[in-house]
């Protein structure tokens, strides 16, 4: 690998400055006799003739680059081989990622160049030259003839690869050395020099006739030209030999004689010798730098080929190691899980490639896990938390004094606050900004970070310990590989098909569990319009349909349409319907027509009248539905109902094989009503017992399937306009520790409560004054257990571009003198999580309260406060405060509304509720 790494840095040398001696010479292999010229300084060369051979040497590099796409080449390892290669050539390469590839099964040697095969010699594999692997053929590179016959502007190079083929002999290999215009321009090479042993007497002037000879090969910038190595000898030795031959001497030595007398002719009229226009700018050395170039190419195609079996082959035993250790940890869980043990926190956000480079701030979004931390509150858990940012020190001290809130809120003494700093660490890998342009998920940053993984080595030695990811990723099994730990997670094929759209569809399907109707796995126009219109008869109530990419995240891949809204044919389709029993109408001709109708109005309706959410990255339906149909999707019904709440649910399959529930809330929308920012914990949309049986159903078809570790579910629930009961459908899957869990961490962190799913309530601790007024109440008598129910309201992507215009201390001293904190003897009030200290746009909050409508007016008063203190009244900035704001509002509307009801209906219980 290292051989093959100094060779290609020194290929790009030579790519980047063809005319430097030094360089050149780095593509002079040990027995390889294809050499390049040694091109003197003359004038500059016309612009476009170097960019015409940079344009071909790009389009080269391309054809190679697209058949390595084919030959199963992945995208994780092509990027990781271009950003070697782009960093090798800026002398940036990363000691990690030369320690953390493995060497290639096969010692790496210098290759020659290929020699161009003669058709009536050679099979047809070996004509298109193609190369076979173990995973496959790999398409051909062009050989050197069809590259100049593509030069069609030019006159000289007018002959087809095959006239060529059949009028240039092409000396190859084994053949006996003979003599080429750069074998003549090095006169030392073995090449050269073969022929003077047996004419040792007549040598010097053999050198003397030859020199002529190459000087009219070069002056007419002949391509390619070879010599008869006797004939040389025989003129020279001859006693009528001239000091100054004629030019019918010279080509007499030369076996293709019609062949080079017809090429100098054509030179001759169109170039006017060595003056000519090509001659100029050495049309004839960059020819043979582009061969060199193309000899490169080929080289490291090769390397290629053996890298990728060697990843390969490091792929498959780090997944080996991963179900071996994943046995390990299932057969001593019980012991781990209540033993002194370390838990490394990697919020890596392992999407494929194409997704990753959609998601704005990548670094950022990785970092929104922060009350991953809080896992200390086990007195038996140490935590290591990758950071896929650099901290300031004063975000340092910040956590450090927010985890050593926890013993202050137990004793209601903010005196009493502990120095945790020996019970997690937060550590930031040194490569965070070694690859820029790449999107590299933590978890890859890591794996060429050689210092952060020797001191996890150093800090995890003796210790029992095991590894909580994001998004899982090769990665992700590499790292864990690397220090010898298991990993609490699915491997990442698994996740990847059942994370996607229509993978969580099948996930619910093998569950039994209700979802929206709707189709997934689309990948043609034809098959999205035929089910579109399918899903639109059947269920004609149905008033918005969604969209969404199999592969996208957080809303960004999806898409809506009121498709009865702008349909002309529904009030028709309506009216035959009302007209015809139900039997008639399900087998009836009049069905048969509205499906045609529908059918022959969605293509015009669509493009017309779909909404993207994200309508930056899909201007129009064209753009989203080239994706929807690249990545596959599914189409999705929307709740035909005035009252709709979403809520998340966060589970854990343990290496056990036992399901639990961990976290559930409604959902928040600051970003939109298909977008989650945030959660109100606990939920209290759904009846818990019902929860817990869809959740039950859903781990178990989750656990046959492979999947491990922390998942999150969606569900939708709502009101039928007609039975009035209510529905709730499963609508989608996240393989994945998710962003409400990290939030709920932290919740019962600084409650010292405890969030029960079964029943959906928080209990923590009484504060000081519920603790007295309960000690009036119950005097004389044995109190109750001392606890009170608590609620919370938790966002973690709250955005304001002022806030990068302020300081976070001088913020939280605006908050604090503004009445927004937390109260350690009530154990109540508001917390923020802070991301990072450069850009500071974003950040998160959690208020905690008694009640939900009380903790939803003081986070939206909490909100209105920041923004009023950080703006200016003519710069209000870029926010999604106002909108999280609208969205409580709108809860608080249904809060009273959903309050009122239950005092009607049952005095007693509301009464339980103001208590």
């Amino acid at each position: 690998y290292f051989v093959f790494q100094q060779q290609v840095e020194m290929d790009f040398k030579i790519m980047l400055d063809p005319e430097n001696v030094d360089s050149k010479a780095g593509l002079k292999h040990l027995n390889d006799e294809t050499k390049l010229p040694l091109i003197t300084k003359k004038k500059s060369a016309p612009v476009s003739n170097f960019y015409y051979f940079m344009g071909l040497l790009y389009a080269l590099l391309c054809t190679i680059t697209v058949n390595i796409y084919q030959n199963s080449f992945s995208f994780q390892e092509f990027d990781l081989l271009v950003g070697a290669l782009s960093l090798s050539g800026q002398r940036l390469i990363l000691p990690a990622a030369q320690r953390t590839l493995p060497a290639p099964p096969v010692v790496p040697r210098a290759a020659p160049f290929p020699g161009l095969p003669r058709q009536h010699k050679k099979s047809p594999e070996a004509i298109s030259g193609t190369y076979s692997s173990s995973k496959g053929n790999i398409a051909p590179l062009p050989s050197s003839n069809s590259i100049i016959s593509t030069r069609k502007s030019r006159p000289e190079w007018k002959y087809s690869a095959q006239e060529l083929e059949s009028e240039v002999h092409i000396p190859s290999q084994t053949q006996d050395p003979c003599l080429d215009w750069d074998n003549a321009v090095h006169q030392k090479s073995p090449g050269f020099l073969a022929p003077q042993h047996p004419h040792h007497s007549s040598w010097e002037s053999t050198v003397a006739f030859l020199e002529p000879t190459a000087k009219l090969l070069e002056d007419h910038t002949i391509p390619l030209t070879t010599t008869n190595d006797q004939k040389p000898a025989q003129i020279t030795s001859d006693s009528n030999f001239k000091e100054n031959p004629t030019k019918s001497d010279t080509l007499s030595v030369i076996k293709n004689q019609s062949a080079v007398e017809k090429t100098r002719t054509r030179a001759g009229r169109s170039r006017g010798g060595r003056g000519g226009m090509l001659g100029q700018g050495g049309g004839c050395g960059r020819q043979r730098w582009a061969a060199g170039v193309i000899g490169a190419a080929w080289r490291s195609r090769s390397h290629l080929a053996r890298l990728r079996i060697a990843l390969r082959e490091a792929q498959h035993r780090h997944l080996e190691n991963f179900y071996s250790r994943a046995k390990h940890l299932a057969a001593n869980w019980n012991r781990i899980r209540t033993s002194r043990r370390t838990i490394i926190h990697i919020p890596s956000l392992g999407y494929s490639q194409h997704i990753r480079e959609q998601i704005p701030d990548l670094a950022l979004q990785q970092n929104l896990q922060l009350g991953r931390l809080c896992d200390i509150l086990d007195a038996n858990v140490d935590v290591i938390y990758i950071c896929p940012l650099a901290l300031s020190e004063e975000l340092l001290q910040y956590y450090n004094k927010l985890l050593g809130l926890q013993a202050a809120v137990r004793s209601g003494n903010p005196e009493d606050m502990a120095d945790l700093q020996d019970r997690f660490k937060i550590l930031t890998p040194e490569a965070i900004n070694s690859f820029p342009e790449h999107h590299m998920c933590l978890a890859t940053v890591l794996k060429y970070s050689p210092r952060t993984m020797q001191r996890l080595q150093v800090l995890l030695q003796g210790r029992d310990a095991y590894m909580v990811g994001g998004v899982p990723h090769l990665d992700d099994l590499a790292v864990a590989d690397q220090l010898q730990v298991p990993l609490l997670a699915s491997e990442p094929a698994v996740a990847q098909l059942y994370s996607t759209k229509s993978g969580s569809k099948r996930i619910f399907a093998s569950a039994g569990v209700p979802t929206p109707p709707g189709e997934g796995d689309i990948h043609s126009r034809e098959q999205l319009l035929q089910a579109l219109s399918q899903l639109v008869l059947d269920n004609l109530d149905v008033r918005r349909w969604l969209f969404k990419v199999d592969g996208e995240r957080g809303g960004d891949g999806t898409a809506f349409c009121d498709v009865t809204s702008y349909l002309e044919c529904y009030p028709w389709i309506q009216r035959e319907r009302q007209g015809h029993d139900p039997e008639v109408w399900s087998e009836g001709q009049a069905r048969e027509l509205a499906l045609v109708k529908i059918s022959q109005e969605l293509p015009g309706l669509l493009a017309q009248h779909v909404q993207p959410v994200n309508e930056k990255r899909f201007p129009t339906w064209e753009k989203f539905l080239q994706t929807f149909l690249t990545q596959g999707g599914v189409i999705e019904a929307f709740p035909f109902s005035a009252s709709v709440t979403n809520l998340t649910v966060d589970l854990l399959i343990e290496p056990t094989g036992q399901v639990t529930l961990l976290a559930a809330g409604d959902q928040l929308h600051a970003e939109g009503p298909l977008r989650s920012s945030g959660t109100t914990i606990p939920q209290r949309s759904v009846d818990p017992e019902v929860l817990q049986t869809l959740c039950w159903k859903i781990g178990e078809a989750c656990k046959s399937k492979g999947v491990l570790g922390y998942f999150s579910v969606d569900f939708v629930a709502f009101t039928h306009p007609q039975t009035r009961e209510q529905q709730v459908w499963a609508t989608d899957l996240d393989l994945c520790y998710s962003d409400q869990l990290a939030l709920s961490q932290l919740l019962v962190y600084l409650t010292d409560g405890n969030l029960d799913c079964g029943s959906s309530t928080l209990q923590g601790p009484l504060g000081a004054k519920e603790s007295k007024s309960q000690r009036a109440q119950h005097e004389g008598t044995k109190p109750p257990a001392p606890s009170s129910p608590r609620c919370a309201v938790a966002c973690s992507q709250l955005r304001h571009s002022s806030l990068s215009g302020i300081s976070y201390s001088l913020l939280l001293h605006i908050c604090k003198a503004r009445g927004v904190g937390f109260d350690l003897q009530e154990k109540q009030g508001t917390v923020f999580v802070l991301y990072e200290d450069q850009k500071r746009h974003s950040l998160g909050m959690i208020t905690i309260g008694e009640d939900l409508q009380g903790v939803l007016l003081t986070f939206a008063r909490n909100l209105f406060i920041i923004h009023q203190e950080i703006s200016a009244p003519n710069m209000q900035g870029e926010t999604n405060f106002k909108m999280a704001i609208r969205d409580i509002e709108a809860i608080l509307g249904v809060t009273a509304e959903n309050k009122l009801r239950l005092e009607e209906e049952q005095p007693w219980e509301a009464d339980a509720v103001k208590e």
